[in-house]
């Protein structure tokens, strides 16, 4: 059987931000005049989390970034490896050319300016870039990418999406800050309240967004998309547990979603998550909120 050859992006790719997109556009480029598939490579868990013993906080699960590659980048084949302890103490050299080139047929490489891989990271752009051409294949190494004299950076982009800072943030992605889940049962809240809402659990490992409450959009699994006004904490008004909660409040929809695949992308920090003296205050507080998300996407269709 003839083993399809691929032109693969190595990285983490946590967020899939705009630094990640000028190596996936490279890589569909290469892919597309070599005939070949346009693949990204990545570890879960994040190797910091090996290798220091504590879990590192993502902006996306790897379903997620695997999602976001394909819709603006398209990279078609995207392979998670675990990241293990025998993986951490692969040399470098047998990388490249056992798991990448042996088995899954690279013909050509792109990574970043500060690419590390192999036991205690000793390969790097160089020795990346030298052993391609003994092996024959193809290589590029993509300079940083700066915005606002700022590398673009997963690290900076968790600290905005922390601080709330989504617009920031989404500049620095290059797309809306998504999260995506299936759809359970919450507390029924909405129909109490007289909307119906969403509520999604975060997945392992995911940094949470600021606490507070956000102009966003929910995308169902049929592609249409829906305003919605999220709120992301404790739900003080009506919980008095400390359990994170991210509930979406959709605007102008009717149905149940439970058991759909949603994504959640947040444009938008509107206000703090606060305790209301009664239901009816809240509801008139998320009403004004509604109002708030419709203005907003109308400014920024």
């Amino acid at each position: 059987m003839e083993q399809k050859k691929r032109v693969i992006a190595l990285g983490f790719f946590d967020g899939v931000h705009n630094g990640h997109g000028a190596l996936m556009r490279r890589t569909a480029q290469v892919a597309q005049e070599l005939g070949a598939v346009p693949s990204a490579f990545t570890f879960d868990p994040h190797p910091q989390t090996v290798i220091l013993g504590r879990p590192m906080p993502l902006l996306t699960s790897p379903e997620d970034r695997a999602d976001l590659m394909r819709k603006y980048y398209g990279i078609q084949d995207v392979i998670v490896e675990p990241f293990t302890v025998p993986r951490m103490k692969q040399p470098w050299q047998d990388f490249v050319a056992n798991t990448l080139v042996k088995d899954l047929h690279a013909v050509h490489l792109v990574a970043g300016h500060d690419y590390h891989f192999g036991y205690k990271g000793e390969g790097n752009p160089q020795r990346l870039q030298q052993i391609c051409q003994e092996l024959g294949i193809g290589c590029d190494i993509i300079p940083k990418v700066e915005m606002e004299g700022i590398t673009v950076s997963s690290t900076y982009i968790r600290t905005l999406v922390a601080q709330g800072e989504m617009e920031r943030a989404n500049e620095f992605l290059g797309h809306p800050y998504t999260l995506s889940d299936r759809v359970a049962h919450g507390k029924k809240l909405g129909s109490t309240l007289g909307f119906p809402t969403v509520n999604l659990r975060l997945k392992e490992n995911v940094l949470s967004p600021a606490k507070g409450v956000y102009a966003t959009k929910v995308i169902l699994e049929n592609g249409e998309t829906h305003l919605a006004v999220t709120n992301v904490g404790t739900r003080p008004t009506v919980n008095d547990g400390n359990q994170l909660t991210i509930e979406g409040y959709i605007l102008d929809f009717t149905g149940d979603l439970y058991g759909q695949k949603i994504q959640m992308e947040f444009y938008k920090y509107l206000r703090e998550e606060r305790k209301f003296p009664s239901f009816e205050a809240l509801t008139a507080e998320v009403m004004h909120n509604a109002d708030q998300t419709r203005e907003y996407f109308a400014q920024h269709p």
